[in-house]
């Protein structure tokens, strides 16, 4: 980002977040029974409201909702059930939090009704090109839109960086064409879904820099990741610090939303990257100016 700029997200309800600076926690709020870390916790509204509410005081500025598992072989629920699942938490959260509410679904009549009852962000795990439709609903209500990149169900480009090109570009030709306003994107590259070996997940992460290019703010999801596992040996639950780690990595880079479960840690750790980031824009701005 260069220096002086000012990248603003407009999300739904006349919203918006300005990323210029701050790093920003997106909360995972999982209304579902047979998520890979944290299925069944918050399977109810009641548990999940309170655990989106608590995330809030630990630091989080997004709150996503999400009724069904997208973890690798995870049974698919109907749009009914989860439409049943996450209305009733989205319609509590409106009423008890200012904190931006996120639907995380590739349908586009649970984010229809997902924004109806309050939430200013549609989050897609298949890049739009799953239900297409789901694109105009952003366009329509002028909701933020989370764009991420999955290889799962298709043929990959051998290279990440490549591939990430490829399928987020056509993503980005469906977006345009329904009219979604590019201020409200954010671009998430995807890490875990179809990355099929630690080396894809670590070459994803050390060229992320790369994803710059597209001119857009970037979300992440390492959060508990299998890859993470594969490098420290433990069970997903286990895997926060590791988590923190890609956290600051990642912000170094120049990611601006961070996808996590356990919001304290990632928070700290994104303050630290943030003070790092404003310590590097200083020192750049003295030496122009001395010169």
């Amino acid at each position: 980002m260069a220096m002086g700029e000012r990248t603003i997200w407009r999300v739904g309800y006349g919203r918006s977040l300005d990323l210029s600076e701050r790093g920003v926690i997106m909360a995972i709020v999982n209304v579902t029974p047979d998520s890979f870390s944290d299925g069944g916790l918050h399977d109810n509204t009641e548990a999940a409201v309170a655990h989106a509410l608590a995330c809030v005081e630990e630091g989080a500025t997004i709150l996503d909702i999400g009724g069904e598992s997208t973890r690798p072989g995870a049974a698919e629920v109907s749009a009914e059930d989860e439409m049943a699942r996450v209305l009733p938490v989205i319609s509590a959260l409106r009423q008890r939090t200012d904190a931006l509410i996120s639907i995380d679904t590739y349908r586009a009549v649970t984010a229809r009704a997902a924004v109806a009852a309050g939430a200013h962000i549609v989050n897609d795990v298949h890049g739009l090109q799953r239900e297409p439709d789901i694109a105009a609903v952003a366009a329509e209500t002028g909701s933020g839109l989370c764009i991420m990149h999955t290889g799962r169900g298709r043929a990959k480009l051998a290279d990440p960086i490549a591939d990430q090109l490829e399928f987020l570009g056509l993503s980005l030709d469906i977006a345009a064409r329904a009219g979604v306003a590019r201020e409200t994107i954010v671009l998430d590259p995807g890490f875990g879904f179809a990355k099929e070996s630690l080396e894809e997940n670590m070459e994803l992460m050390t060229r992320f820099g790369e994803l710059r290019a597209f001119g857009l703010p970037l979300l992440v999801g390492t959060s508990r990741k299998r890859f993470l596992g594969a490098l420290t040996g433990r069970d997903a639950p286990d895997r926060d610090a590791a988590t923190a780690a890609t956290t600051v990595a990642l912000r170094l880079k120049g990611a601006s939303v961070f996808r996590v479960h356990n919001v304290a840690i990632n928070r700290d750790a994104v303050l630290i990257a943030d003070a790092m980031l404003e310590t590097e824009r200083r020192t750049a701005a003295a030496k122009g100016s001395s010169t």
